[in-house]
C-alpha cells in the first residue's frame, strides 16, 4: 500500500495521460493554423505531425494498460 500522499502507478499513467491528450490536442490546433496561414515552413509542419503521431502512440499504450481489452 502506498504511504499517505504518494500516488499509485495508475494515479501517475492518469495524469501523464491527461498531459499527453493536451500536448496532443495543443500540436493539433498549432498544426491547423500553420495550414491556415498556408504560408507554414514544411519542414516544421512535418516535425509537429511526426511529434502529434508520437503522442497519439504513447496515448494508446497507455490506455491499453490502464484499460486492457477482456476477452470474454
Amino acid at each position: 500500500m502506498n504511504a499517505p500522499g504518494e500516488m499509485s502507478h495508475e494515479d501517475v499513467l492518469r495524469v501523464k495521460l491527461e498531459v499527453l491528450r493536451r500536448e496532443h490536442r495543443d500540436l493539433d490546433e498549432s498544426i491547423k493554423a500553420i495550414q491556415e496561414k498556408g504560408k507554414g515552413d514544411t519542414f516544421t509542419l512535418q516535425r509537429l505531425k511526426k511529434k502529434k503521431l508520437a503522442l497519439k502512440d504513447e496515448i494508446a499504450r497507455i490506455e491499453d494498460e490502464l484499460y486492457p481489452d477482456i476477452i470474454a
